[in-house]
């Protein structure tokens, strides 16, 4: 699925949701098993008070009916100590849906209607769109890094020479890195995640 200015299917609250989990992120290669480390991965993410991305995603996912569906669009992500704003915009630029999720809560709020409170992302996803989607896993997936609360399977890309991530497998999802910034820039370009139940494919491009 390659990603366009425009959607290709009329976007429904599931729609909104995958987008947001979306929110708002390379061949021959070793794999070796790994478990992170819980306090240096957290000393990590925490020692660094502010990071934003701009971008654009795309999602393909099955809605209620078992129909396949397609949302399109551009995606802000801000996250400032332990706090991430994801605010969604369709391809004209209109807000989709702004997710907040903190350790203690998180929000949902869609235009138009009253913001939905929830004690985390995945709950308040499953709860009020009937599925979860990894908004707390992209928070290290981006940096890229495996997240520390839970076993990871992680694949180097021995071509690049350089100790690249290539591919991370953990809860359930493939997150394969498809291409970095070029010097002098640094961290993630392009990154797809994908989940086979419920099924779901994210396409993330990270312009800044």
């Amino acid at each position: 699925m390659s990603i366009h200015t425009h959607a290709r299917a009329p976007l429904r609250r599931g729609a909104l949701a995958l987008a947001a989990a979306a929110a708002v992120v390379l061949s021959g290669c070793a794999t070796k098993p790994n478990v992170p480390n819980t306090s240096n991965a957290a000393t990590s993410i925490t020692a660094q008070t502010s990071r934003a991305y701009h971008g654009r995603f795309a999602v393909q996912y099955n809605d209620e009916y078992g129909h396949q569906r397609n949302a399109y669009g551009n995606f802000d992500w801000q996250e400032t100590g332990d706090t991430v704003t994801l605010q969604l915009r369709n391809p004209l630029g209109q807000t989709l849906a702004v997710v907040t999720s903190s350790p203690a809560s998180a929000t949902l709020e869609l235009p138009n209607k009253q913001p939905v409170n929830a004690d985390n992302v995945s709950q308040l996803m499953q709860s009020t769109l009937g599925f979860a989607l990894p908004v707390e896993g992209l928070r290290y997936w981006l940096q890229p890094s495996a997240a520390p609360t839970s076993r990871a399977k992680t694949t180097m890309d021995a071509s690049s020479g350089n100790g690249r991530l290539k591919e991370i497998k953990q809860d359930g999802w493939t997150i394969d890195y498809l291409a970095y910034a070029d010097a002098p820039a640094t961290g993630v370009k392009r990154v797809d995640l994908t989940r086979e139940d419920p099924p779901l494919d994210i396409k993330l491009v990270i312009d800044q």
